[in-house]
């Protein structure tokens, strides 16, 4: 089974084995997580690629963390991977050496990660627009404008081809309503253009509507995707679960993102049949600041805590989870990165993450990196 962490154009990607094709989700103080069948008092080895932009930092951050929990997390680390060639493109080829930590972790050469999921809440401590926002956006995440099927018909003439298949539409439909099932969740709504793409939008929301009638507890809604996005802006808490094609689940999660506070705020996981990919639930490669020690890792922690419930480590989830939280209730503008209206940089706000989790009853935190 892979454990693997990726830092995706500034975005950390955890992957992790899935237990079937809709992985047993559960929610945990507000976070995504997982439990799965792993043994957690053995040490697990993780692959981890930070990628560009900013991921080196986020990765080192995430890095620097666990070691001072002391998770039984062993590291495999490539730097000469870029993150962007990882999620998204099957064809992917890999430095030999790489493939063979994957092959020890035992990861399928072919991903499929069919799901993409963003969870936006509210951070008490962060000042935003709104203030009670809790919304799942479940994007479709192999087909529709992504297929990658352009060609020039004749001299300036570009035709791109929309894939929506029944198969695919129904799977994604299952996992939302699934995973609101599993998470006590009460609504998941359909994002859709079928008003005016009558066939492809069409089909998904046949599929979204039989697999409804599945889930009679749930209140199934479809929405156009232009309204859904003004009701986003103007009135979130309306929206629970949503469920979404490839392109407008796109928009609709870095419209989630940006109300939450932005790119480094917001945690977010890519699913396949046997592996899941944590990541920012925000895909920004942040080149503008690479480099410069202020990038957020706030999405990269929760993120990272998400994985380790999934790795049936739930102690060392809460105490990451509570740590990073504990730091943005404190509303100190000296640790905040910019991006949150501080002064602080990345090592800063880990630096208080970790006097965060020192103060927890139980928990011995090391220091390190010359600390």
């Amino acid at each position: 089974m892979l454990r693997t962490v990726v830092g995706q154009g500034g975005k950390l990607l955890g992957l992790q084995p899935c237990a079937g094709a809709a992985c047993d989700f559960r929610q945990a103080r507000g976070l995504l997580s997982y439990v799965p069948s792993v043994d957690a008092a053995r040490s697990q080895k993780v692959t981890l690629i930070p990628g560009d932009g900013i991921g080196p930092e986020v990765s080192d951050a995430v890095v620097r963390v666990i070691k001072a929990m002391n998770a039984p997390i062993e590291w495999e680390r490539f730097d000469e991977v870029s993150g962007s060639t990882v999620a998204g493109m099957p064809n992917t080829v890999f430095p030999e050496k790489v493939l063979e930590s994957i092959r020890r972790n035992q990861l399928r050469k072919r991903l499929d990660l069919h799901v993409n999921m963003v969870h936006g809440f509210s951070l008490p401590g962060l000042p935003t627009r709104h203030t009670n926002m809790d919304i799942v956006v479940i994007r479709e995440n192999t087909e529709g404008e992504y297929s990658g099927l352009e060609h020039e018909v004749v001299p300036d003439v570009i035709e791109s081809l929309k894939v929506i298949t029944e198969a695919k539409s129904r799977r994604t439909a299952e996992y939302a309503f699934g995973f609101a099932y599993l998470n006590h969740r009460k609504k998941v709504t359909a994002v859709h253009k079928a008003n005016i793409m009558k066939m492809s939008d069409g089909l998904f929301l046949k599929e979204f509507r039989a697999v409804a009638k599945k889930y009679p507890s749930i209140k199934a809604e479809e929405m156009i995707v232009d309204n859904t996005c003004m009701q986003l802006v103007g009135k979130p808490e309306q929206f629970d679960v949503m469920v979404t094609p490839n392109l407008y689940g796109n928009l609709v999660s870095n419209v989630v993102a940006g109300l939450c506070g932005g790119p480094g705020v917001v945690p977010g996981v890519n699913v396949g049949e046997n592996v899941a990919v944590f990541e920012q639930g925000a895909r920004h490669v942040a080149k503008d600041i690479a480099g410069r020690g202020i990038a957020n890792p706030t999405a990269a922690l929760l993120s990272t805590a998400m994985m380790l419930r999934h790795m049936n480590l739930p102690d060392f989830s809460d105490r990451l989870e509570d740590g990073v939280l504990a730091v943005i209730r404190s509303q100190d503008k000296s640790i905040f990165t910019p991006d949150m209206g501080g002064s602080g940089t990345t090592h800063s706000f880990v630096d208080a993450v970790l006097k965060k989790m020192e103060r927890q009853k139980n928990i011995r935190v090391t220091r390190s990196f010359g600390e």
